[in-house]
């Protein structure tokens, strides 16, 4: 993997990581109620399971690239087409808390346990990576190499990303509870996804 194409998907990567998902309500829920005790267990426990998720995405990448290059690159197409309806879902239907933030109570291993749980067993996490992963991938090119930095990579900005969730919802627990917030942040996000997938389809014509 060259050095631009890892600097483009950790630009990508920052990019998506900072809407808001199933993984980061759940990192602002339990930030809002219960404040920076658990932000560094919420991390960690984010970090395992995206770990989880994409590595068992980039098994099935794997495969499917030994298996055929064709289906491969269809996979690429409709990866793009993927990330699109995302991004428009994301404009139409913003996240919301949904009162979360009446989460009880918790030790800091459970709520480890609880964030990889969700970033993990999500179906949508793993069919997310199977879609984003192949904008980043030459299948010409032995796939060890590339998948190592792009997993450390993710991974670890995942773990940042949630902590500063965590850190910033227990701060201006007022400003995030907003719905705005989340509506302006879910609407930027999917504009970012649309254009994501639109110059990844037009670097294959």
């Amino acid at each position: 993997m060259s050095f631009q194409m890892w600097l483009a998907f950790i630009a990508a990567s920052g990019v998506l990581l900072i809407i808001p998902g199933p993984t980061i309500l759940l990192v602002m829920s339990y930030a809002l109620s219960q404040g920076r005790r658990v932000a560094v267990a919420m991390a960690l426990g984010v970090a395992l399971g995206d770990l989880i998720a994409m590595t068992a995405s980039l098994v099935g990448l794997g495969a499917l690239v030994m298996a055929s290059a064709t289906l491969f690159g269809v996979l690429k197409w409709l990866g793009a087409a993927y990330l699109a309806f995302l991004g428009l879902r994301l404009l139409r239907h913003p996240p919301e808390m949904s009162g979360a933030t009446e989460a009880a109570p918790r030790p800091a291993s459970a709520v480890f346990v609880h964030a990889a749980a969700v970033t993990a067993l999500n179906p949508k996490s793993i069919t997310f990576f199977m879609a984003f992963v192949p904008q980043f991938i030459n299948e010409n090119a032995p796939l060890g190499p590339q998948f190592i930095p792009l997993i450390a990579s993710f991974v670890s900005l995942a773990a940042l990303n949630a902590l500063a969730y965590a850190l910033l919802a227990a701060r201006l627990r007022g400003g995030i509870r907003r719905a705005a917030t989340l509506r302006w942040m879910g609407r930027a996000g999917g504009a970012a996804l649309i254009g994501m997938a639109g110059l990844a389809a037009a670097a294959r014509r």
